[in-house]
């Protein structure tokens, strides 16, 4: 059986941004004959993610990531629909998840590697099991609820970086759900900008390329920022936390910002952010939702009712083809998506 998988060919630079050329596509065979405990899977939908950058070095910097190998098939988040199975967990038919899918338009995976899905859960949509009611929602939701500390009542404001990406869309519309007066999105365009707004239900939203953050950030948080949802680091965090209030709480989500660097993670800060956190009891704590996997079960059901009943609206950038895989990533780490980065392979 010839099957099309995209492989990585170059690792980037040290301090390199990756382009599409990091990825070559190829042709392989899949040996029909299943083992015991395998199945033989579909692709349907892959996932592309800023995590993914630290793939691409041969230390990740992450214990709990490992590097891709070069000439070998990448991996991520991917759905597909299983077409024969000798495992006792999964059915022909079944539609199957997994982290670690093979970048391959079919695959011979272990049964016990694949996670059945409830397509009802997201009303047929299955691409969503790879952002609003998968992983991505999951970081966003517990992210917000185990370190945002939003209490109905309170009059705080929250202010989400990377706020047009995957995991920030969300989280900016949790923050509104449980109670936040003010939910304000940095983002990189003024499309992204009005998808926050008019779409999504933020306040506000300010477009770091073309707007003055710190007078912007006033500007729509006249009483100070409570929470903070950090994809981002860098600049634009100092400039947030610059602004918090006595208390406030810091959710430590991404860096994408200092992805393409050779810092470790998270990057070191400031001085002056540093005195800030101190000076004011701001915590700022790191988020993994790998910690939580004890509550995803009710998380992905809460997201899923919030989804089905619009209370939670899902923002998606979708490409086609295995062949703009690597096309996909890059653009994905320059801003290019609004929402979470599908790359669709089959029907």
């Amino acid at each position: 059986m010839q099957v099309q998988r995209v492989v990585l060919s170059s690792r980037p630079g040290k301090n390199g941004a990756p382009v599409p050329e990091n990825f070559r596509l190829e042709e392989t065979t899949l040996a029909p004959d299943l083992k015991d405990g395998e199945a033989l899977v579909r692709t349907l939908y892959l996932s592309v993610d800023p995590y993914m950058r630290c793939r691409m070095n041969d230390d990740t910097g992450a214990d709990y990531l490992t590097p891709w190998q070069l000439s070998e098939c990448v991996d991520g988040g991917g759905v597909g629909i299983v077409e024969s199975s000798r495992c006792s967990t999964c059915a022909e038919g079944d539609v199957v998840t997994s982290f670690n899918w093979p970048w391959q338009t079919q695959a011979v995976m272990k049964g016990s590697g694949l996670q059945k899905l409830d397509p009802q859960l997201v009303d047929g949509h299955l691409s969503y099991f790879l952002g609003a009611v998968g992983i991505t929602g999951l970081t966003a939701l517990l992210g917000v609820r185990e370190k945002g500390h939003v209490t109905k009542g309170a009059n705080q404001t929250m202010v989400v970086s990377g706020a047009a990406g995957a995991c920030g869309s969300i989280a900016g519309q949790i923050g509104r759900l449980d109670g936040c007066v003010r939910v304000v999105g940095i983002c990189g365009s003024d499309e992204k900008c009005k998808a926050l707004v008019e779409d999504l239900g933020f306040s506000a939203a300010i477009n770091y390329r073309q707007e003055d953050v710190p007078t912007r950030l006033k500007e729509c948080c006249p009483e100070g920022v409570d929470v903070y949802f950090d994809n981002v680091g860098g600049a634009i965090s100092d400039t947030v936390i610059a602004q918090m209030n006595n208390s406030g709480h810091v959710i430590l989500c991404g860096q994408i910002s200092q992805y393409n660097k050779d810092v470790p993670y998270p990057p070191p800060l400031s001085e002056e952010t540093q005195k800030t956190l101190q000076k004011k009891s701001i915590t700022r704590e790191r988020f993994m939702v790998l910690n939580y996997m004890n509550k995803t079960d009710a998380a992905l059901f809460e997201l899923s009712q919030c989804v089905k009943s619009g209370q939670i609206k899902v923002l998606e950038t979708v490409v086609n083809g295995i062949e703009n895989m690597g096309d996909a990533f890059c653009s994905m780490m320059k801003g290019g998506n609004i929402g979470k980065q599908i790359i669709k392979i089959s029907e």
